[in-house]
């Protein structure tokens, strides 16, 4: 009864619009009070700030996050779009190919997928219509090719799943990159398919001479060496997660200064908006372990996995209607929300079916990325409305074959795990 009466004040909050962290803090510390003492919670409240905010792991997130503001401020993400629009432009929905491969390129240097939307929306989606592309062809385009930057390294919902899950962090990330390469192809496939059905929504681009081509590819080398180095060195086990951060944040610092862009403003605005999105992530952290401390104490989970454990069904009939459950929720809420919401509940669950948990977190980001561009609040639509100026119903009417895509996608991903976790077996 009481689990029950904390989890609809949970929604209840939610509801009411309060910061998902918040809203977790506050809930759990209910919870906390209500079966236990007020010396216990103080307890809690009084240590879980540190041990969340000191996590080695945790550092990770801001120099991340910075990594992607330099890269921003130093414009490469224009040159990025205009280096595969030059190559891919010619076939036939050529530059919807070059959003999902300029979408794959920024995400590997970004992490956070709204960032990459709006950057999208700011450089591709302009580009196909000024082309003759149908308008919610290219939106749709936009906003699928977007959430690459949850998937592929470095990915903060990676890092976040990782630090919740108790999984390691190096192996999350290395995991993303051919399930990340499998996504891009399937974005790619699908544009191809609806070019092919309706030429006239997706006109070939002019083409381009091969010495412009190379000249393109050597203003983004810079920019693909630094994904390069920071996947290497995790890869390869000369550096931790953190330590690549560190890296990747630097070298796009030297990015933004050789870019002739760096100013004691531009600067400034990146440490501030790395500073601000690294305090919510921290927020949101902190109030899921409060929530996870009354979780533990009421034993909602053994209760779950024992109750699962007695179901005569399939572990693949429980991973769908798990996955199902994560596109509902995607299509309601923000999905670092979600994973903290359900992480401490649905890993041990998944944990005592015997799926790997890194695979799991692998399709669970993909599964989420369905949930980003579904209705009513696919969060990835309303960017790319907001940024481009289009209507949200003709966004949400372009994303519609790459939902089915991406159903395609994940039963691929089931069917074959080991696209996910043969890079991470290989790491040293």
């Amino acid at each position: 009864m009481t689990v029950a009466m904390i989890m609809l004040a949970l929604f209840a909050l939610l509801a009411f619009g309060a910061p998902v962290g918040f809203a977790m803090l506050i809930s759990g510390t209910v919870g906390l009070l209500q079966i236990g003492s007020l010396e216990g919670v103080l307890g809690i409240l009084e240590t879980t700030p540190l041990t969340v905010a000191g996590a080695y792991e945790f550092i990770t997130i801001p120099l991340f996050l910075l990594m992607a503001e330099f890269i921003l401020l130093s414009g490469m993400a224009d040159d990025l779009f205009r280096a595969t629009a030059a190559w891919v432009g010619r076939v036939r929905g050529g530059l919807g190919m070059a959003t999902a491969l300029a979408g794959a390129g920024f995400g590997a240097v970004c992490g956070t997928s709204t960032a990459s939307a709006a950057t999208l929306s700011a450089t591709s989606l302009p580009a196909m219509i000024k082309q003759g592309y149908e308008p919610s062809l290219a939106a749709g385009v936009v906003s699928i090719s977007g959430t690459l930057a949850m998937l592929i390294p470095p990915s903060v919902a990676m890092v976040v799943y990782g630090l919740l899950a108790n999984v390691n962090i190096g192996q999350l990330l290395i995991a993303g990159l051919l399930p990340g390469i499998l996504v891009t192809l399937t974005i790619m496939v699908t544009v191809y398919v609806l070019a092919w059905h309706r030429p006239e929504d997706a006109p070939s681009a002019e083409p381009v001479t091969w010495r412009e081509k190379i000249a393109l590819l050597r203003v983004v080398g810079p920019m693909l060496m630094l994904f390069g180095a920071v996947t290497g060195i995790i890869y390869t086990g000369i550096a931790t997660p953190t330590e690549a951060a560190a890296v990747g944040a630097f070298g796009a610092f030297l990015l933004l200064w050789r870019s002739g862009r760096m100013t004691g403003a531009n600067v400034r605005r990146a440490l501030l908006r790395a500073a601000h999105g690294s305090s919510m992530v921290m927020v949101i952290l902190l109030g899921a372990s409060v929530f996870g401390y009354f979780f533990a104490l009421t034993q909602v989970t053994q209760d779950l996995v024992a109750w699962v454990a007695t179901l005569d069904v399939s572990r693949w009939v429980i991973l769908g209607m798990v996955l199902l459950g994560y596109i509902v929720l995607g299509s309601f809420m923000d999905q670092i929300a979600i994973l903290v919401l359900t992480v401490p509940v649905v890993v041990p669950l998944m944990q005592s079916l015997g799926f790997d948990l890194v695979w799991f977190g692998v399709v669970k980001i993909v599964t989420a990325e369905i949930g980003m561009i579904t209705p009513p609040i696919g969060l990835n639509c309303y960017v790319v409305a907001r940024y481009s100026g289009r209507p949200v119903s003709e966004v949400f009417r372009g994303t519609l074959p790459h939902f089915l895509a991406h159903i395609v996608a994940i039963l691929i991903l089931v069917a074959f795990p080991q696209i996910a976790l043969w890079l991470p077996g290989q790491m040293r």
